[in-house]
């Protein structure tokens, strides 16, 4: 080491002008550490160990606050902890407890020094070292160290002996086998008077009882005298939290404690005792009515006290109860509403949690109405906290709690425009669930998402992008109940949709594909089908009415349905969907009449709006969007071209033979198919079939699907991607097979379905023809936005009213739920392989087999743990004990005659062990044979008075009768 001059001794920095040093430092506070640490490295070599202290004291600090890597430094640690000085010592423990872990090279260099310290007789020094090795021991420390604490336990020293016993709790993690040396000396302590030892042995079995309860039953008597004498708060407290984890184990157990803490609920003015007593009786005696009811009462002090930490245990406690006695939160309900307004923010969501746990099907819509006014004026943290808490409840199970789902389509959709609503993700998803499970919702949906897009507003929140492209994606899914196709088209396509990004626009792009390929199908159908009398009757209904309404966004569009009644008003908000006659499905004139709202012109427009806003986007820096456009813009060329060149604008009649009538079909049949919920584990359970390669080429895909008759592929040519032309193919007259009703998408899907079945979601087509428009705006569905509390108050308390189930006017709709796989699984952390090595130790050194492990400095835990896994696991449950001890109950109050009777067989063991050992050394060597036999004799006789102690406690009963 580099020698230190005196004048660099004199003028070392200490840590209070560190400390001042950096408060001075107005700026460039990183480059004063630096140079703090480049002394520190100079200082710290320093042969003089007051020096080295002060230096690894500063290091400390650094280390600490400002997160100094001080790993360099761990050899001088161990030099400060060698020193003689007292003060060198504390910092270099406090040095290797702040920075050595199991990896650290020189952890190894440190035992013998502890092993020195724990053996002082300067309680402060041993102190110093329980401490450190209760941070930092490893598994090689607690093996080496067991003795030491062992004796420590029983220390005269009342400083030393408490900070042993909590270090025992360190020692039995990393080191089990452990315990048969100090478990028998940890439960004498139970015994004990002092309260501070009392205190500490306490808080060791309840970190010991919460890992493995079971093991701990056999003494639950000890555990019981404390609870009825001690006067402790602290330790009762522990012994609270023990017999919560006790009580279910042994129902008679439960019996015999419960009375005890609901007296110390009754006689107690201690607020955390009485909480801890709560705690126990809602956690573990829920079956006991008088116990639950008087935990209750005692709640109630807790929620109507005004301090806010109270307050907040009170409603901690009832979610506690809340799942199995939902009475008691009913009782307390409007404590819990007037909660929801609290400046705590802890107050708000213990009070949340339990609104929530209050919602049923009869009272939903009441709840989500006050949480809804609450969310309105609450700060954007709790406001998208509750709409959580609603989107978590509402979904949950598959909706089993929303019974009127045009109802709750139309809640997201007034999230959807709170203010601070950043839930876009939940919304979206819903959204769509709902849609795809729910097939007399699709109505009030496409509603809502038209009411969505044509607020141009809503494109620059970022918040609503998500929400924005399930409205998209639903109107282009269900656009056959739209009352205006055209119109969800102009919003799909109006300008300020460029500040969408990619992702989302693209599906605007798809939902407007999807809208004019219904408009053409609808379009081409009807032009098809056409006869006189329809003819004569859409001109005698357009001649005397007016159109039923017209877009919000450009106006004299034309209608996209004409009402079978003659006084029902689309726009009408009276009108209920029951009586919307137009529902009817299997009404063919209904559907015919839909598609009279098409005129030529119409369509025209229609394309030439398209090509006006694809065009821009084919040469999108989007791949995505750029493919999706010129797919789009090539289709449109075809169609476009034929409607011109067959169709003409005085005569609606049919010309000709027509491909583009035929492309329509098809990508219509292809957009008509249902889309339903898929189990997440779906495709899990797709058997591979036997000789199938995934990753090779599908070059037998023809001999595979070989019968199967593919539609023509130069029926039309889309042209090439990169700026060419884009026209018609040649004409090629058409087969008969081609001019039937049957589509060749249909023929492929069936024929797919057909073979592979077995990947196929089991669903029923019920086709829904309906183009109504739902009442919009009810007055009496609307949302209030009352902002008085009190009111809010008594809103919430005529809906959480317990009754009966409302007969609602509609049955609840049909929802599709999977047998399994509904729900995406939590990424859970996979459980660990519990390491049951303590718990083994416990059990066996309480039933009364277990073995000294020898504990010289020499053993290994691996040869240990060799020697266990050795021996036949002894899985025997606890009632069963008794018979391995004879099937008698011991005596617990007299032990000198146990302790007389294994002090006996263990002299008789080291009797045979002597002569044994004597014999054997007298063949080789007399004076050697002499000198090992005392040596043996005298470890023997130490592993004898282990056994003896061990021994006693083997007689603990599991239970006794008295108690039980």
């Amino acid at each position: 080491m580099a020698s230190t001059s005196l004048i660099d001794t004199l003028f070392q920095r200490t840590l209070d002008d560190i400390i001042k040093g950096l408060r001075h430092q107005q700026t460039g506070e990183s480059a004063f550490i630096s140079k703090i640490v480049e002394e520190i490295r100079r200082e710290i070599k320093s042969t003089d160990l007051h020096t080295k202290s002060v230096a690894l004291q500063k290091l400390t600090y650094l280390n600490s606050l400002h997160f100094i890597d001080m790993s360099w430094a761990a050899f001088h640690a161990v030099e400060c902890i060698s020193s003689p000085n007292f003060s060198h010592k504390k910092l270099g423990y406090l040095a290797i407890s702040q920075s050595f872990h199991e990896s650290t090279p020189v952890m190894l260099l440190i035992t013998n020094q502890l092993r020195k310290d724990l053996k002082s007789s300067n309680e402060f020094e041993v102190s110093l070292a329980l401490e450190c090795l209760s941070t930092i021991g490893t598994v090689d420390l607690c093996r080496d160290l067991t003795n030491e604490v062992f004796i420590l336990m029983s220390s005269s020293k009342l400083f030393v002996r408490k900070k042993a016993i909590g270090v025992v709790l360190r020692v039995f993690d990393k080191y089990p086998d452990a315990v048969r040396v100090c478990f028998k000396r940890l439960v004498e302590c139970l015994d004990g008077t002092d309260p501070q030892i009392m205190s500490a042995v306490i808080g060791v079995f309840c970190e010991l009882a919460l890992k493995d309860p079971k093991s701990y039953l056999p003494l639950a008597p000890e555990f019981y005298k404390i609870l009825i004498d001690s006067r402790n708060n602290w330790v009762l407290i522990k012994v609270l939290k023990i017999f919560a984890k006790l009580a279910p184990l042994e129902p008679r157990l439960a019996k015999r404690v419960v009375e005890p803490i609901c007296d110390h609920m009754r006689r107690t003015e201690a607020k955390s005792l009485i909480f801890e007593s709560i705690r126990t009786v809602v956690t573990s005696f829920t079956g006991y009515e008088s116990a639950v009811k008087l935990a209750v009462s005692r709640i109630r002090e807790f929620l109507v006290d005004d301090d806010q930490n109270l307050k907040y245990l009170g409603l901690h406690a009832l979610a506690i109860i809340a799942p199995k006695h939902l009475w008691a939160v009913l009782e307390n309900k409007e404590v819990v509403i007037e909660s929801l307004s609290d400046a705590d923010p802890n107050v708000k969501g213990e009070s949340l949690r339990l609104v929530m746990a209050m919602v049923s099907e009869s009272n939903v819509v009441e709840i989500c109405r006050v949480l809804i006014n609450y969310a309105l004026k609450s700060d954007p943290e709790f406001c998208n906290e509750i709409l959580a808490s609603i989107l978590s409840k509402c979904s949950q199970n598959v909706y089993e709690v929303i019974v009127d789902f045009d109802w709750y389509a139309s809640l997201l959709g007034e999230m959807s425009r709170i203010p601070h609503c950043q839930k876009s993700e939940e919304i979206e998803n819903q959204l769509i669930d709902i849609g795809m499970r729910v097939r007399d919702v699709r109505l009030e949906l496409v509603r809502i998402g038209r009411d969505l897009l044509i607020d141009p507003a809503l494109l620059g929140n970022s918040f609503l992008h998500r929400i924005l492209s399930a409205a998209a994606w639903v109107c282009g899914e269900y656009v056959e109940f739209s009352r205006n196709p055209i119109e969800l088209m102009e919003a799909l396509l109006q300008p300020r949709t460029s500040l969408l990004p990619p992702s989302i626009r693209t599906v605007y792009m798809q939902s407007a594909f999807k809208i004019l390929v219904f408009c053409l199908h609808s379009y081409f159908l009807y032009k098809e089908n056409n006869t006189a009398d329809m003819i004569s009757e859409v001109r005698d209904f357009t001649s005397h009415r007016e159109s039923p309404g017209s877009s919000d966004l450009a106006a004299n569009k034309p209608p996209a349905y004409y009402e079978q009644d003659e006084g029902f008003n689309p726009r009408d908000s009276n009108k209920s969907y029951e009586d919307l006659s137009i529902m009817d499905t299997g009404d063919d004139r209904t559907s015919n009449l839909l598609e009279k709202g098409f005129t030529h012109e119409s369509i025209i427009k229609l394309l030439n709006l398209i090509e006006l806003a694809f065009g821009p986007l084919s040469g999108s820096c989007d791949v995505e969007v750029q493919e999706l456009a010129r797919n789009v813009l090539g289709f449109l060329e075809l169609i476009k071209q034929e409607i011109c060149d067959c169709f003409s604008s005085k005569d609606i009649g049919f010309k000709g033979d027509m491909k583009a009538s035929k492309v329509v079909d098809l990508v219509h049949d292809a957009f008509s198919e249902d889309l339903g919920p898929v189990s997440v584990n779906a495709q899990e359970r797709v058997p591979i079939p036997d000789g199938l390669v995934l990753k090779e080429n599908l070059a037998d895909l023809e001999e595979i699907c070989g019968n199967v008759q593919l539609p023509l592929s130069n029926s039309f040519s889309l042209g090439s991607p990169y700026g060419e032309s884009i026209g018609a193919s040649e004409s090629i007259p058409p087969s008969k097979e081609e001019l039937e009703p049957s589509s060749e998408s249909s023929s492929l899907l069936a024929e797919h379905r057909k073979r592979h079945g077995l990947y196929y979601l089991p669903s029923e087509k019920n086709e829904i023809t309906t183009n109504d428009y739902p009442p919009a705006n009810d007055p009496k569905s609307g949302i209030s936005t009352n902002d008085d509390a009190q009111d809010l108050v008594k809103l919430a308390d005529q809906s959480l009213i317990s009754k009966r189930k409302p007969n609602y006017a509609k049955p609840r709709p049909v929802v599709v739920k999977l047998d399994e796989g509904d729900v995406a699984p939590i990424n859970a952390k996979k459980p660990e392989i519990k390491d049951d090595l303590l718990s083994d130790a416990v059990r066996e050194v309480l039933l009364g087999n277990t073995t000294i492990p020898a504990l010289s400095q020499g053993n290994s835990s691996d040869k240990l743990s060799s020697k266990r896994k050795g021996k036949e696991k002894q899985n025997v449950d606890l009632p069963e004990s008794r018979e391995n001890l004879g099937g008698e109950k011991p005596d617990l109050g007299n032990s000198s005659s146990r302790k007389s009777k294994h002090r006996s067989q263990g002299k008789e063991r080291s009797k045979k062990s002597t002569e044994k050992n004597n014999t054997d050394e007298r063949e080789d060597h007399e004076e050697k044979g002499k000198q090992k036999s005392k040596h043996r004799h005298g470890r023997h006789k130490t592993r004898q008075r282990a056994e003896t102690r061990l021994n006693l406690v083997a007689q603990t009963p599991v239970i006794p009768d008295f108690l039980l």
